[in-house]
């Protein structure tokens, strides 16, 4: 992967040399970014239907994120980066 599919990160791509306790603080905050996104696109919605299904998004992400342990480095890292790509698409397909 080269720089450009990513936002830089000082940590690296792999958080190698980060703390365990940090990695948490990363994976809260992309967390709450894309549940902040997911809140945005639910006020906005046209239809409650719509509304409804960015509703049931910010449910399954609270309930996912609950669910990963803070010491499981390896799940920190996969959703970090996964979050991450999420909003790069949210944002690529225009609805940042």
């Amino acid at each position: 992967m080269n720089t450009t599919d990513q936002p830089y990160s000082a940590f690296g791509e792999n958080f190698d040399n980060v703390p365990t306790a940090m990695m948490y603080e990363v994976f809260a905050a992309a967390g709450a970014d894309l549940t902040a996104r997911y809140m945005r696109f639910n006020r906005s919605a046209s239809t409650q239907e719509e509304q409804d299904a960015w509703w049931a998004k910010v449910l399954q992400l609270r309930n996912l994120k609950n669910s990963v342990p803070a010491h499981d480095r390896a799940a920190l890292i996969e959703h970090i980066h996964q979050w991450r790509a999420e909003l790069t698409e949210l944002d690529t397909d225009g609805r940042g």
